[in-house]
């Protein structure tokens, strides 16, 4: 089964499975992965410990590295008929908008408005919603030590923020797929049932999907 879009960003939070997803689609439609490159974020394990001190940093950082890499995908010769990325572009407001006090907010925005002009957006966005609780028990599962402490109301703020982002969306199709228990990793036929949700056309706007 094939997908009528040329770019599909997937989102959600930490642990939905976002990673996971986009490799398997990208090797199902045999197209370009982009995968986020934050294990060379400096400030990442800093921030988990002293937020209120790095957001500002962390943001800023992630903001240059999501811009040099779509970047240089976006130069690159395209010989696969889909780019399936981990992370979309919209994903740097999201977190700003939870992280980060309203001036530095503010700043944060405008720098993301005179970066990101240019650059192509996803033709759809497919947002993975799991509950907090499976969230939290992905990221112990997952064993990243600057992870850990992170805690269920900044989960809880992300989660807000990135609905509120997604029903706001004009210029971009988004697919908001509520995993419930379901793992798309072990279970084919929900893994198929999305894929049928992809194959189907969309008008713009947002639409909610459970497997």
């Amino acid at each position: 089964m094939s997908t009528r879009y040329s770019y599909i960003a997937i989102e959600g939070l930490i642990g939905a499975g976002k990673t996971t997803l986009a490799r398997r689609l990208a090797e199902r439609w045999n197209g370009r992965l982009v995968l986020e490159e934050f294990d060379d974020n400096p400030f990442l394990p800093r921030f988990y410990k002293e937020p209120e001190r790095y957001a500002f940093s962390v943001e800023l950082s992630f903001l240059a590295q999501r811009y040099h890499q779509l970047k240089r995908v976006t130069e690159q010769e395209l010989f696969s008929p889909v780019t399936v990325a981990d992370y979309s572009i919209g994903k740097s407001l999201v977190f700003a908008n939870a992280t980060l006090p309203p001036d530095e907010h503010a700043l944060f925005r405008d720098l993301y408005q005179i970066m990101y002009a240019d650059l192509p957006q996803p033709q759809l966005i497919v947002y993975l919603h799991l509950g907090i609780d499976r969230v939290r028990e992905r990221i112990r599962q997952r064993g990243r030590g600057y992870e850990q402490a992170i805690g269920a109301e900044y989960l809880m703020r992300l989660q807000e923020r990135y609905m509120d982002h997604l029903m706001k969306t004009t210029a971009t199709r988004a697919l908001i797929v509520d995993l419930g228990e379901t793992d798309l990793q072990a279970d084919a036929a929900a893994f198929n049932r999305l894929l049928g949700l992809l194959g189907e056309e969309a008008a713009l706007g947002h639409r909610v999907a459970t497997l």
